[in-house]
């Protein structure tokens, strides 16, 4: 160690780490992520995020009495001048090392704890929630975090500090964090689709679908999509007795879930014995050894569709992977399907503005990717006039063409790359129509629109071109839907 407290040596281990520390600092110290919420004798943790790098507020850390800091190397000058004899260590791969290193340092709680984890392209935050939901209904004590905030070494030691451990853990995963994600072993955990998104951050399709992957080899069930076949893929190489599916078709083999269309009305239904499978160890199926079977078994239906408060197939596909996770942990199903029919949605995700001359109006602005308003179309079952565009993110719109041509009446194009998308939907003759304005797009749906049709807004873009994010922008459109009520003297 240098005179000023400063340990230029990184290390790589947990171990390594946690036993520097209790050289150093109170076996009662909290790690805190962020500078702002240190309080004197905490540990602070910087490694670099998506959109800052704790790294930069060191100094303001220190200032606020941190008694020690780790840091994602590798060191900087700035590091070694800021240090001011506090002690600081520089931990080679820090962030992928947050789960067990909070695990380790608290006295690894988690050996008490259920956890299940959520990822996919489109639909994490909303089965993330609901599956909270399930859980928390069925009297469990239930905390969800991750990327649907807050972090989730942030929210482990709120929980430790208040002494208020749940039993079960709901995380949602970003590709970006289980990019460098090393440690975790979930109880049950699902990939819900994988379409393009973030391609540029992790450089094409294979590499994307690789991180969302890995999630499953860190699980004791894995739950994919069966109407994806990447999301099927993942699961090739692992023991099938560890797999679950779920799906639009009619479950067969006990555990999966699916859909059911009878005498006109669509079910949620499970394929079930008495209860799921109880899994194996979580293992590799070796090339040369027989491929285990899972039985088949009886349908039953759940609850309709209809029944949901969340619109579209989307969601009750979203729904039946809420299910399954919560399932995997042997809830019943009695108040799961209680809360099931309870469940409003998140907000801006396929969420229900209000009816304006017979026209619905359904602000799905989360929808930041192509894949998420294939989706969005897809699930509402009736014409919609779709507003779309923005930053797209070096996407091909070209999934687009089917769907626009079999649910669209027209499209009004805003944003950066609405000109492109334009372009591309023009083998579809279905009118589109570039505007300047989210209060344009609207005003003009509303002209096209007929009785019975819903406007939608899911750009299948970003939203950085005319809005701060993605709420911004949704929250925009409910101002100029409940605008154009007003002047149309359909106020409720």
């Amino acid at each position: 160690m240098s005179a000023n407290g400063f340990l230029s040596s990184p290390v790589a281990t947990v171990a390594e780490t946690v036993a520097w520390l209790h050289e150093r600092v109170s076996l009662t110290a909290h790690l805190k992520l962020d500078s702002r919420d240190i309080e004197p004798g905490d540990v602070f943790v910087a490694c670099p995020g998506l959109s800052s790098d704790g790294r930069l507020y060191i100094d303001k850390a220190l200032a606020l009495g941190a008694s020690a800091v780790l840091f994602e190397a590798p060191a900087t000058e700035a590091m070694r001048a800021a240090s001011a004899g506090t002690p600081m260590l520089a931990v080679t791969g820090l962030r992928s090392l947050l789960g067990e290193l909070g695990d380790t340092w608290y006295g690894r709680p988690s050996a008490a704890l259920a956890v299940v984890a959520v990822t996919g392209t489109n639909g994490k935050t909303t089965v993330t929630a609901l599956t909270r939901q399930l859980v928390e209904a069925s009297g469990l004590t239930v905390i969800a975090a991750g990327n649907i905030s807050p972090a989730a070494l942030s929210a482990l030691m709120d929980a430790l500090d208040s002494d208020a451990l749940p039993q079960v853990w709901v995380l949602e995963l970003s590709s970006f964090q289980l990019e460098t994600t090393r440690t975790l072993m979930a109880d049950a955990a699902v990939v819900l689709n994988v379409t393009q998104d973030h391609l540029d951050w992790h450089g094409g399709m294979q590499a994307y679908a690789d991180a969302k992957g890995r999630l499953l080899k860190m699980s004791r069930v894995a739950i994919v999509n069966r109407d994806d076949p990447l999301t099927v893929d993942m699961v090739s190489s692992l023991n099938a007795m560890n797999v679950r599916s779920f799906g639009r078709d009619v479950p067969e083999l006990v555990g999966d879930m699916g859909l059911e269309l009878g005498q006109g009305v669509a079910w949620l239904t499970a394929c079930e014995s008495n209860d799921f499978d109880e899994p194996a160890p979580p293992t590799r199926r070796k090339k040369d050894a027989p491929e285990p079977v899972r039985a088949k078994g009886r349908m039953s239906r759940l609850m309709p569709v209809d029944a949901l408060r969340i619109r579209g197939i989307h969601n009750a596909l979203n729904a039946l992977a809420a299910l399954q996770l919560a399932r995997c942990l042997d809830l019943g199903w009695g108040a799961m399907l209680r809360a099931l029919r309870d469940y409003a949605g998140e907000p801006h995700r396929a969420a229900f503005v209000r009816t304006i001359g017979g026209v619905d109006y359904i602000n799905d602005s989360i929808g930041t990717n192509v894949g998420a308003t294939v989706a969005a179309l897809e699930g509402l079952g009736q014409p919609v006039v779709l507003i779309a565009g923005g930053q797209g993110k070096g996407q091909d719109f070209s999934p687009l063409i089917p769907v626009v041509s079999r649910h669209a009446r027209a499209v009004m194009l805003i944003g950066l790359d609405g000109p492109e998308i334009g372009r591309v939907l023009e083998p579809t003759g279905v009118k589109c129509l570039t505007v300047e304005t989210l209060r344009d797009a609207v005003r003009g749906a509303a002209e096209l629109a007929q009785p019975g049709d819903a406007v939608l807004l899911s750009p299948a873009c970003a939203s950085l071109d005319m809005f701060r994010n993605y709420p911004h922008r949704g929250q925009v459109f409910v101002e100029e839907v409940e605008d154009l009520a007003r002047d149309r003297g359909e106020v409720a």
